[in-house]
């Protein structure tokens, strides 16, 4: 068998020309991590502040433009009698050049690759050094955008002409801390005869005449031989759920491939349609009997479909996963840091099950970001949410040309290989608002017949899929419509966009819409105050000091969510008030959004919000803040992407109640539908008996007598079923003539965590306890529970058995609209 070593100690880091950068750097050397990049190891040695406090950011910039080397030594004498050795580099950002004692290796120019480097020529016995260079990703980029033409893009930098996270160059979420390091697993490989250096499963399912399932496992290899293994006849061996095949590969021949069949497998399923059953696949290359290399992976049967088939109402944009038909409830997915390897399987499990406790069942990976580790795609497919890859192209007119052609092709091919296994894996989809931009963000002028990337979205990368997985779907692009004819963002036809809301229009605007699938959208808020305040240490925290605003990349972000703010809570000038009411309009925003589109299955088939998480502190649309924590748009998600939801919605002059069954069993009940003053007392009422199919919809029409109001200030509307109760108000907030909050407060610890009751004697809307106010480390489970006279709800904080029961009972922990909008004091009683 082979022999890897992996090249993780012993790593020192220098700045090249070491007159450019800070003289606390110099020309010393600094210990590195591998893996890493050059900011961790900076930090680590304590020569940068942390980039996310403030506004260090901006004290940074000069690491983009500097030169970088990363040198370590290593003994040979474990690689003697391997007749190859050869350097695996897993991920080099970006612009490298390598050595091996003063003797060049090779060159890298895409962070997205994985590269070999043989070191035969230049291995020594006894120590040998190795030396990775790094280029300025600025200086690469920018004189590659001189050479080929600068394109247009949505930010003022040049990460189009890299093929590097673009991300890194900053966003309207992230900041500009462009990287440079050896930032994936790099090693040492000996071997001998040959090796596997391409390992494609194609899994498919089919149906038998006997009415059974055949699960097919074709598995598609490509082998490197050495000098003398060029003449061996090698043999290339399949595994999987007990059954065994085996092919021989005659000598010379470099491909082959092997069939292993599984009658009747466990069909893999996404969550909340079955079970997500994973079978081992073993695949072995030997000679004589010995065995030389070993790859193994876990897979699913599964088959999966887009349908973009057209219809009277445009064109369907729906997944089908082992032939029924999916209601995508998802998420958009960013890398979760800037410093991509401190995002290790922890902190993926972490933020993969807070998208599965918020009852999603998809993640698009944006196309701004990176192809995510292993460890994120098999976290995927044990908890069954599926996965839609964007190819790494975002928000900007990509060249076509030489060198970034052949790097485009080149990180196709092995993004696709390496993420065939997995059968989260639902959709590969070309790139991110490009098609889209060509079309309304007035390119065209600017490119001047330059090319912008159309040439990969619709011809190299569909080719690419359908050559190495035509197992999954693949999509030019979100938004794309589905033809050249028809508008990209048309909401008719397939995936659409909708950024008019948050840019230009209230979120009521939602509504307006008839889509077939939502594949981004999305309200801003600021992160939790914990957050806050470890990022901006010591500041007066206002919507509009200095740190709040640096924190807040969207152009006009501030302005945009006052005025978002102002139609439906008025003006505040306190920022505790001004915190907890952006962070309920974003929930707000996004609930209105979300049950109008759940009340269209199945013509719109899904929505994926903008966005799950974060990657640093920020003002933004995230879900998910920078630093892990739950913000109250979290909870509004959970509540509105369960599988049964009862929401009312305006229809014509009068409401509906829309009853969305996402189960495998019929939900049947008696809606109770009121229309009460705010104390609580019923004006008007009615009860409806319902039936919702397995994977169905249901609209009740509300009685006139329960949908109009006497007094829109005064009254709403409930509708009670056994699971769900909606709500609708007839006025905003702002004129609703609100009772002074009040309730009873009683807390109690519980091991160690924390049980806070509030008992209601007036209404309270959207009542939220915020612990991290008093322990960054305290969380409540539960947000923006509206509750009536006489009712009651408890919550639990974890880790909160500590905190002072006086500060956990009132503002601003424990909050609701109607403190926040009423000045005076309120009823209520504290009982500890």
């Amino acid at each position: 068998m082979a022999v890897r070593i992996d090249l993780r100690d012993d790593w020192t880091l220098r700045a090249e020309a070491p007159e450019e950068v800070p003289a606390s750097i110099g020309s010393a050397g600094v210990p590195a991590t591998v893996p890493g990049c050059v900011h961790t190891d900076l930090l680590a040695a304590g020569l940068i502040p942390n980039p996310y406090e403030g506004a260090n950011e901006d004290e940074l910039t000069w690491i983009g433009r500097t030169r970088w080397s990363y040198t370590t030594g290593f003994d040979a004498a474990a690689l003697a009698g391997a007749e190859r050795v050869d350097l695996e580099c897993e991920g080099l950002d970006t612009v490298a050049d390598l050595s091996l004692n003063g003797r060049p290796l090779g060159r890298t120019r895409n962070m997205h690759r994985a590269y070999r480097f043989d070191l035969r020529p230049a291995l020594r016995e006894g120590g040998n050094e190795l030396r990775v260079e790094f280029a300025s990703p600025y200086g690469y980029a920018e004189a590659l955008r001189e050479e080929l033409g600068d394109r247009p893009n949505a930010y003022p930098e040049p990460f189009q002409f890299i093929r590097k996270m673009a991300c890194n160059f900053g966003w309207d979420w992230g900041p500009t801390l462009v990287t440079s390091g050896i930032w994936r697993p790099i090693r040492l490989h000996a071997w001998s005869t040959a090796r596997l250096s391409r390992v494609v499963p194609q899994v498919t399912v089919a149906a038998t005449p006997e009415g059974g399932a055949r699960g097919r496992v074709l598995v598609r290899v490509e082998v490197e031989r050495s000098d003398t293994g060029e003449d061996a006849g090698l043999t290339l061996r399949a595994e999987i759920a007990g059954r065994t095949a085996a092919v021989a590969v005659p000598p010379g021949v470099c491909r082959t491939e092997v069939e292993v069949e599984v009658d009747d497998p466990a069909l893999w399923w996404p969550i909340g349609h079955g079970d997500q059953p994973l079978y081992d696949l073993r695949v072995v290359l030997s000679a004589d009997g010995a065995e030389l290399a070993d790859w193994r992976r876990r897979v699913g049967f599964r088959t999966v479909e887009l349908d973009t088939g057209v219809d009277e109402g445009g064109r369907r944009f729906t997944f089908v996963i082992n032939g029924k038909p999916v209601l995508v409830k998802g998420a958009n997915w960013i890398p979760d840091d800037c410093f991509v390897t401190r995002v290790g399987r922890e902190r993926y499990a972490e933020r993969i099950d807070q998208a599965v406790g918020a009852n999603m069942n998809l993640l698009r990976i944006w196309g701004g970001g990176r192809y995510e580790s292993e460890d994120f795609y098999e976290l995927c497919d044990e908890r069954g949410v599926l996965v839609w890859q964007d190819f790494l192209f975002a928000c900007a007119a990509y060249p076509e040309e030489s060198p970034l052609a052949e790097e485009v092709e080149a990180e196709a091919r092995e993004a696709v290989v390496r993420l065939a296994p997995y059968p989260s894996l639902v959709l590969w989809n070309g790139n991110n608002e490009n098609i889209w931009g060509f079309w309304d963000w007035d390119w065209e002028k600017p490119l001047a017949g330059r090319s912008w990337g159309e040439g990969y979205y619709l011809d190299l990368l569909p080719r690419v899929v359908a050559e190495l997985d035509p197992t999954r779907p693949y999509w030019p692009g979100s938004p794309y419509s589905g033809s050249p004819d028809v508008h990209p963002n048309d909401p008719r036809h397939a995936a659409m966009h909708i950024w008019d809301v948050w840019n230009e229009v209230d979120y009521t605007v939602y509504r307006d819409y008839k889509p077939r699938f939502v594949s981004e959208f999305g309200f801003q808020a600021p992160p939790a105050y914990a957050t806050l305040r470890a990022a901006l240490p010591g500041e007066d925290l206002r919507p509009d000091s200095p740190g709040m605003l640096h924190h807040q990349k969207a152009i006009d972000g501030n302005g945009k969510l006052a005025r978002g703010l102002a139609p439906h809570f008025g003006d505040t000038a306190d920022f505790d008030d001004w915190h907890y009411l952006t962070q309920v309009n974003q929930a707000r925003a996004l609930t209105v959004g979300i049950e109008h589109f759940r009340a269209q299955w199945p013509d719109c088939a899904g929505s994926v919000v903008w966005q799950l998480n974060d990657c640093w502190p920020v003002t933004s649309w995230a879900a998910v803040d920078g630093d892990g924590r739950r913000k109250p748009l979290w909870y509004a998600l959970r509540a509105v992407y369960a599988d049964r939801l009862a929401t009312i919605q305006p229809e014509g002059e009068g409401l509906v109640l829309a009853l969305a069954n996402d189960t495998d069993q019929e939900w049947a009940g008696t809606a109770r539908l009121a229309r009460r003053s705010l104390e609580g007392v019923v004006l008007a009422g009615a009860e409806a008996p319902f039936t919702v199919p397995a994977r169905g919809l249901v609209r009740v029409e509300v009685p006139a007598d329960v949908a109009g109001a006497g007094d829109a200030a005064a009254e709403l509307v409930t509708a009670d079923t056994d699971e769900r109760r909606a709500y609708w108000f007839f006025a905003e907030d702002r004129d609703i003539a609100y009772p002074e909050p009040g309730y009873d407060v009683g807390v109690a610890p519980s091991g160690e965590d924390l049980r806070v009751t509030v008992v209601a004697h007036s209404l309270l809307r959207d009542l939220s306890l915020f612990a991290d106010r008093l322990d960054p480390g305290a969380e409540a489970d539960d947000m923006l529970v509206t509750l009536l006279p006489g009712e009651s709800h408890t919550f639990t904080v974890r880790g909160g058995a500590h905190l002072d029961p006086g500060l956990v009972a009132r503002a601003p922990v424990l909050r609701s609209v109607n403190d926040a909008l009423r000045a005076s004091g309120r009823d209520e009683q504290v009982v500890a």
